[in-house]
């Protein structure tokens, strides 16, 4: 019975051990992990440092992101809000991609949006770049090709409870 109980404490130890190897694992793959499951109030910029929207950036759990921005409504635009995947690339940083429609009165498009996310040390804080590249309704927007139409900066700030 000793020896019984002997193998079961270590059998559950090991068991702890290789679930807190794993979750370290799969921390370094993705650099610093504090951003994930959190949301970003940003403000976009053009290549001049003009004002062009605000938005939201949700970094979900599961690798997936969600995006809103104040000028889906219009007056120059009308597109949905955007969701898409990401990935880490390199420490403190990720790649995005989501897609969005177009609504009249813009032209009937899909649009892919191409994120570069830079957290530095500080994860309540980010910093990036937005290119946007419309494809027709009918063509792959996850392929090569299409029209770069938007190619902007943001800056970022965890949205805290």
């Amino acid at each position: 019975m000793k020896h019984l109980r002997l193998w079961v404490t270590l059998g559950i130890l090991g068991f702890f051990a290789a679930l807190r190897w794993g979750v370290f694992l799969h921390a370094q793959n993705a650099g610093d992990l504090g951003f994930i499951g959190r949301s970003y109030l940003t403000t976009i910029t053009d290549s001049t440092g003009t004002f062009v929207s605000r938005g939201v950036i949700t970094l979900h759990p599961d690798r997936t992101i969600s995006v809103t921005d104040s000028g889906q409504g219009g007056p120059s635009y009308y597109f949905s809000s955007q969701l898409g995947s990401w990935k880490p690339d390199g420490n403190h940083r990720i790649v995005a991609r989501t897609i969005d429609f177009d609504f009249p009165p813009s032209p009937k498009v899909v649009a892919r949006v191409d994120f570069t996310l830079n957290f530095g040390e500080d994860p309540n804080q980010l910093t990036g770049t937005i290119t946007v590249t419309y494809f027709p309704l009918e063509a792959d927007p996850l392929g090569g090709g299409g029209t770069v139409v938007v190619d902007d900066t943001l800056v970022g700030e965890l949205i805290k409870p």
